[in-house]
């Protein structure tokens, strides 16, 4: 799979789980110091990212607002 724009040019070649392991400055947009912010939260690598709970409310109402157009 092709992950073009969602990581960094580096880690495009990478596989999911691969992607999942690495620190969240791997995707696109995100740099050193946003990883050193996270890290404050208990986020040290993009599947933790994926999983915290508070981004996963958050898309959870991101796709309930979706249905009340």
């Amino acid at each position: 799979m092709k992950f073009g724009k969602l990581v960094d040019k580096a880690w495009e070649d990478k596989t999911a789980a691969e992607i999942l392991k690495a620190p969240p400055s791997a995707m696109e947009g995100l740099s050193e110091k946003h990883d050193e912010q996270l890290k404050a939260l208990g986020i040290k690598t993009i599947g933790d990212l994926a999983n915290w709970t508070y981004a996963k409310r958050a898309a959870a109402l991101a796709m309930l607002a979706d249905t009340d157009k």
